[in-house]
C-alpha cells in the first residue's frame, strides 16, 4: 500500500514539475515504484528521474535531486530519501508508518485490501462450461478454482462481476451422448450391441441407462431417433444436476447458467451472422457460409454454416459473444478454457474485432492439464474411455480446501502435479495446511490471552513503537503489501499470486512465532504484539476467503 502512496505523491510532483517548466506537458513519464534489488538501498526505489529525462532539459540526477528535496517534507512517511547511481531515488520508510499499520488494519477489518481499481466496470467471467456429457474431472476442477477465485478478487477490487456457466447443449457431442446411453440400455436388456469407439464408455453411461430404464422401461422400443433424443435429454439433465452439485460442494456458484440452445431459440445466431453479413464479412463458397476471419488476424477464413445448413460451433460462439457484449453490455469478458483450445483464440478474437469491438476486451485464460499423483503413479484421463479421475473423487479424498488451494499454487497456463498423499498430510510440506495452521495458531494466541485475562486497551492507547525488531518490520511490510497484491491479481488475472503471498505471510509469521512471545511479561509489548497478531489474522482470513478456502480457528 505504501508503494501506491509513493506513486500518488510522485504523480502530484510530476504535475508541479510540469507547471514549473521542469518537465514537458506533452507527455507523462511512465515509471515504477518497487523494492530495490539490494536491501540496504531502502524499502522502495523509483526510476522516475530516468524515465523523465527525455521530457526535460535537466539530466536524471538533477531531476532526482529536485524530486528528493520535495519528498523530504513527508517525515511521517520517509525517514530518508536519497539519490543513487545515475538518477534512481531510494525511499527509506519511517518506522512509525510501519508501526501504525496494525491499528489501521484493525479499524478497517475485512475491508482492508479492498480496492476501487475496477471503477465499477462490468466484467463477465465464464468458466468450467464443460459439455454435459460426463462428470467433471480434475481439469475442470482447476478451471473452477481459477475462475471462482478470480471472480472473488475482481469483486473485491471494485469490479461488477457476473459468473456464468455456458451449457453446450447443441450439436454432435450431445447426440453421441444420447446414443451412448441408448446403446447401453439395449445391452442392459440383453440385446447385442456394437459399441462405437467414438462413443462415451464410462461406467456413468451404464448407470444413466439403468436409471432411464427404471423411469421409462419401454423407451428403447420407440424409433431409434426418438429413443436417442429421450436418452440425450435425460442424460443431459442428470449430468448437469451432478455438475451443479459438485461445483456447489467445491464452493463455486454461478449468477447465470446460459444454454447454447437459447441462442437458436431467440434467433441470436441469425442476428450475429446478419450483423457480419451486412458488413460484407460473410461470403458463400462450396455451398457453405464463411466468415472472413483472415482479415482480422486469424490464419484463414472459417465456416459458420456448413453446406448441409448446419451451424458450426464457431457460429454459436460468435453469437454468444455478440450476446455478451451487445445484449448484456459487458465491458470486459473473461473466458476460462482448457489448454487444448489454444488454437481457437485467434478466430474468436477475430470475430470480436469484426463485431467492431476491441479484442483486448476479451481475455482468454488457458488451464493446463493436471497430473494426479498417488502412490508415485500418474492417473490418466480420457473422458470417452471413462478412465479419468472426477472432481468428486478428489473432493471426497482430500477435501475442498486442499483441492482449491493446490489448484492455485501454479500459474493457470502451467501444468500442475497434484500429489494426493501430500494434500492429506498435516505437515508444513502441505501448503494449505501450512497457511491454515498459521491462522489457527493466531486464534490460539487470542484464546490464551483471554485465559490469562489479558485484554487489549483502546487501540489509540497501544504503543506500537515496541514493534521494532527486524522480524516485526518484515511482517509489517508483508501486511502492507496485501492491497497491492489484490490489485496485481485483478489487473493481471493471475490468482496464483495471492496463493504465493499467503505462503510467504504464513512463513514469516511462523518464524516470528518461533522467536518471540506474544504474551510477554512486559504489558506494553504484549499489547503491541497482540495488535500485530490481530492484523495478521485479518489478512490471512481474508486471503483464504478470496481463494475459497476456510480459515479454521483450531487444527
Amino acid at each position: 500500500m505504501i508503494a501506491k502512496v509513493i506513486e500518488e505523491l510522485l504523480n502530484k510532483l510530476i504535475e508541479e514539475a510540469q507547471e514549473e517548466g521542469l518537465l514537458s506537458k506533452d507527455a507523462k513519464p511512465r515509471f515504477q515504484v518497487e523494492p530495490p534489488k539490494v536491501a540496504h538501498h531502502g524499502d522502495y526505489a523509483t526510476n522516475l528521474a530516468l524515465a523523465s529525462a527525455k521530457l526535460s532539459t535537466r539530466n536524471p540526477r538533477e531531476l532526482a535531486q529536485w524530486f528528493t528535496q520535495r519528498l523530504l517534507v513527508f517525515k511521517d512517511l520517509f525517514s530518508k530519501v536519497e539519490v543513487a547511481g545515475p538518477g534512481f531515488i531510494n525511499f527509506f520508510i519511517s518506522p512509525s508508518y510501519w508501526q501504525s499499520l496494525p491499528a489501521s488494519i484493525m479499524e478497517m477489518g475485512d475491508a482492508y485490501g479492498r480496492s476501487d481499481v475496477g471503477e465499477g466496470r462490468r466484467v463477465q467471467i465464464e468458466f468450467v462450461s464443460a459439455n454435459p456429457t460426463g462428470p467433471l474431472h480434475i481439469g475442470h476442477g482447476r478451471g473452477a478454482a481459477v475462475g471462482d477465485t478470480l471472480a472473488r478478487i475482481l469483486l473485491f477490487a471494485g469490479f461488477e462481476v457476473e459468473k456464468e456457466y455456458y451449457i453446450n447443449d447443441v450439436g454432435r457431442q450431445m447426440q453421441i451422448l444420447g446414443r451412448s446411453v441408448y446403446l447401453r440400455a439395449l445391452e442392459l436388456q440383453g440385446q447385442p450391441v456394437d459399441f462405437p469407439d467414438d462413443h462415451y464408455k464410462g461406467d456413468y453411461i451404464r448407470q444413466l441407462a439403468a436409471e432411464l430404464l427404471k423411469k421409462d422401461p419401454t423407451f428403447v422400443q420407440r424409433p431409434e431417433n426418438e429413443a436417442v433424443s429421450i436418452a440425450r435429454d435425460f442424460a443431459k439433465e442428470a449430468i448437469l444436476a451432478q455438475i451443479r452439485k459438485d461445483l456447489e460442494d467445491f464452493g463455486v456458484s454461478y449468477d447465470s447458467w446460459f444454454s447454447e440452445k437459447t441462442l437458436y431459440e431467440h434467433s441470436e445466431v441469425e442476428k450475429a451472422l446478419s450483423f457480419l453479413k451486412d458488413k460484407g464479412l460473410i461470403y458463400e463458397k462450396d455451398g457453405a457460409l464463411w466468415f472472413r476471419a483472415s482479415e482480422f488476424g486469424d490464419e484463414k477464413d472459417r465456416v459458420v454454416i456448413r453446406a448441409s445448413g448446419e451451424p458450426t460451433y464457431f457460429a454459436s460462439d460468435i453469437a454468444y459473444h455478440y450476446n455478451k457484449f451487445f445484449t448484456r453490455n459487458f465491458e470486459k469478458v473473461i473466458d476460462v478454457w482448457g489448454a487444448d483450445h489454444h488454437g481457437y483464440i485467434p478466430r474468436l478474437k477475430a470475430a470480436v474485432k469484426a463485431l467492431g469491438l476491441d479484442p483486448n476486451n476479451l481475455k482468454v485464460i488457458l488451464i493446463q492439464m493436471v497430473n494426479l499423483l498417488q502412490g508415485g503413479e500418474i492417473k490418466s484421463m480420457s473422458t470417452r474411455a471413462g478412465e479419468f479421475v472426477t472432481l468428486r473423487e478428489l473432493l471426497d479424498e482430500v477435501g475442498r480446501d486442499a483441492t482449491r488451494f493446490i489448484f492455485l499454487t501454479r500459474r493457470a497456463d502451467s501444468p500442475l502435479d497434484f500429489d494426493v498423499d501430500l494434500a492429506k498430510q498435516q505437515s508444513q510440506e502441505n501448503p494449505v495446511y501450512y497457511v491454515q495452521y498459521a491462522h489457527a495458531r493466531l486464534c490460539s494466541i487470542f484464546r490464551k490471552a483471554k485465559e490469562a485475562r489479558i485484554f487489549l486497551p483502546p487501540i489509540d492507547k497501544i504503543d506500537t513503537s515496541f514493534l521494532n525488531t527486524p522480524e516485526d518490520y518484515t511482517l509489517l511490510k508483508l501486511l502492507d503489501y496485501f492491497p497491492d497484491i489484490i490489485e496485481e491479481v485483478a489487473l493481471k488475472l493471475e490468482p496464483h499470486l495471492l496463493t504465493f503471498y499467503l505462503l510467504d505471510l504464513a512463513t514469516v509469521f511462523h518464524n516470528y512465532y518461533a522467536k518471540y512471545r506474544f504474551l510477554d511479561q512486559h504489558e506494553p509489548t504484549t499489547w503491541a504484539r497482540l495488535l500485530l497478531a490481530h492484523a495478521t489474522r485479518i489478512v490471512l482470513a481474508q486471503g483464504l476467503w478470496l481463494l475459497g478456502v476456510s480459515a479454521p480457528e483450531k487444527m
